[in-house]
């Protein structure tokens, strides 16, 4: 047997150990290597301002040319970086193998970096006037504090600051301030708790649970085209008289553009790719044909499954679903509305203030939230047109932003009271919908996100609506997003978070019909009552979105073999603030 320590290689058996290993300097480095680093240092030294502390190690295989460079005691630079620029780095910082240090950069005292980072404390403009490669340069710096952990592959933009004693995720894209202490990761990076918190352990319970997602997401899976193909139609009238197909939703007890749009999102979802029943095309032309190009909305389906009477105007709140089911199914397919929502693209901040205003905030907070929610989505389709993005929409969303920001409750974090009737959910159910189209539409923080955690957790414990026959797929994603939104920016209470999400996703899975689906109601004890008890597209692609957020609520939607990309995706669908 060959002992352990006859197998440890030395500095004498490898002369590149330490471009590799180069913690190793300080106990094992020859007195040769040891003059070669003095060298080394001063050559860098000779073409740069600073200073290199002792003990310190700089691989001849890394590229160091930096103008300004200073390098704390024990800290060092291994094979293959790549360090220019401005650079401060502290004491008993690592600048691992293949990780690349540019621009104006500071890192405190203890910083660890991964392999393969790109830490880039400059950038370039993308105006469209000329090629990118003659846009002008900036450098505002990134500033990174003491004892942070910085995983492989990651990348941190410039002018991003983060905070002391922060975790970066490995393959985390960092673009916005990191708080000290957080630990974020994901591309953009996100808060996943506070360091100093300490991580639940992951006993039996978890590791089922982990268990269960897993087989769920490959059971549900298999079952996409079983599943797609029951709620295909195929001889449906199409309005030019032709005989074509329609996605029929049970609940309305016809077919209608929801559910076409359900069908394309759960395909995405479940298999990557558009239902097989028509062509990507003809999904497009079928999503489209039916917007009207003077207001940009698209009506409901009559009785016969024809398109009804065009909308006309933003006061017709039944057509406001469509502008997220429609926009985001064309999304899927890598298309957009044929029309611009001119309904919206008109309104100035003026206007946007007076409608919040006229909205039935005090008592009908569903209500007002999906039309807050139709509006910001409006806005993000108007922005995202190809060569289309009106400064008057974004300036409507700024005026709506800060509606919003200034009008949120600060002891709930709610823009609705509770009501006697229902408790708070009217409060918690319109605050998902107005959050979703705004705050996490667009990436921006959320105002007072310990009350939103504290108010919504009280509204979860109402027996009045979670239960046999109460539960709805509406009603349990109006708590786990604004969980998981306010949670990105806060771990308060994170434990009791996390046991809530558990039991729902117990019960959740047990939901699932082989072959049909969820149903958009738990069924009351006894077996279907309604239409909602009943399995259709609707409820199922609520249901799959659902159970993926109480999934990373419990830091397990890794175990699901799906993540959503349509209207509840969990990234913002665009960043105008970044």
């Amino acid at each position: 047997m060959t002992s352990a320590a006859s197998t440890t290689m030395t500095t004498t058996d490898d002369p590149r150990l330490l471009d590799y290993n180069a913690w190793l300097f300080p106990s094992q480095a020859t007195d040769e290597q040891r003059a070669r680093q003095t060298e080394r240092h001063a050559a860098i030294l000779a073409g740069a301002d600073g200073a290199i502390g002792a003990d310190c190690f700089i691989s001849d295989l890394a590229m160091v040319q930096p103008t300004r460079f200073r390098l704390g005691d024990r800290s060092y630079v291994a094979a293959h970086a790549y360090v220019t620029g401005n650079i401060e780095i502290g004491a008993d910082c690592t600048v691992n193998a293949f990780t690349v240090v540019r621009g104006t950069v500071t890192l405190g005292d203890a910083v660890r970096i991964g392999a393969h980072t790109s830490i880039l404390g400059f950038n370039h403009s993308m105006a469209p006037d000329r090629p990118v490669h003659k846009q002008p340069g900036t450098e505002i710096g990134i500033t990174i504090g003491d004892d942070v952990w910085i995983g492989s592959n990651v990348v941190i933009v410039d002018g991003a600051t983060i905070g002391s004693h922060a975790v970066i995720g490995a393959g985390s894209v960092v673009t916005k301030d990191v708080a000290e202490w957080a630990v974020v990761a994901g591309n953009p990076a996100r808060f996943i708790r506070d360091r100093r918190q300490t991580k639940p352990a992951r006993g039996t319970a978890r590791l089922e649970t982990a268990g269960r997602l897993g087989e769920f997401s490959a059971r549900a899976r298999d079952q996409r085209e079983r599943l797609l193909e029951r709620y295909w139609q195929p001889e449906a009238l199409a309005p030019d008289g032709t005989s074509t197909g329609r996605y029929l939703d049970p609940q309305a007890g016809q077919p209608t553009l929801r559910a076409h749009a359900d069908a394309i999102e759960i395909s995405f979802l479940l298999g990557d790719a558009p239902p097989s029943q028509l062509s990507a095309r003809d999904h497009v032309a079928r999503l489209r044909q039916n917007q009207d190009p003077l207001t940009g909305l698209i009506p409901l389906l009559t009785d016969d499954g024809l398109h009804g009477p065009a909308p006309t105007g933003w006061e017709q709140g039944e057509a406001h679903y469509h502008v997220l089911s429609q926009g985001y199914a064309l999304d899927l397919l890598g298309a957009e509305f044929e029309h611009p929502i001119r309904v919206v693209e008109l309104l100035t901040a003026d206007d946007v203030i007076e409608a919040a205003n006229g909205l039935p905030w005090r008592d009908q907070g569903w209500s007002a939230g999906s039309t807050i929610d139709a509006l910001g989505t409006a806005v993000l389709r108007n922005i995202s047109r190809d060569g289309h993005r009106p400064a008057q929409s974004t300036t409507a969303l700024d005026a709506l932003i800060g509606w919003l920001v200034t009008h949120a409750h600060r002891e709930t974090g709610m823009w609705t009271r509770a009501r006697e009737s229902d408790g708070l959910l009217q409060s918690v159910n319109g605050y998902y919908r107005a959050s979703r189209g705004t705050f996490a539409q667009f990436g921006i923080p959320v105002p007072h996100p310990d009350r939103v955690i504290d108010t919504v957790l009280a509204h979860s414990a109402d027996r009045r609506h979670f239960g046999p026959g109460r539960t709805t797929a509406c009603n349990v994603l109006d708590v786990a997003h604004p969980l998981w939104l306010a949670g990105r920016q806060s771990g308060h209470r994170h434990a009791e978070v996390e046991a809530w999400a558990l039991a729902q996703i117990a019960v959740v899975i047990d939901q699932w019909h082989d072959g049909e689906g969820f149903a958009f109601a738990h069924a009351p004890i006894g077996g279907p009552s309604r239409p909602t008890h009943r399995p259709g597209l609707q409820g199922t692609e609520m249901w799959l979105a659902t159970l993926w957020y109480l999934a990373d609520l419990c830091d397990l939607a890794e175990s699901l073999d799906y993540r959503p990309r349509g209207v509840h995706r969990p990234e913002p669908a665009v960043d105008l603030y970044a």
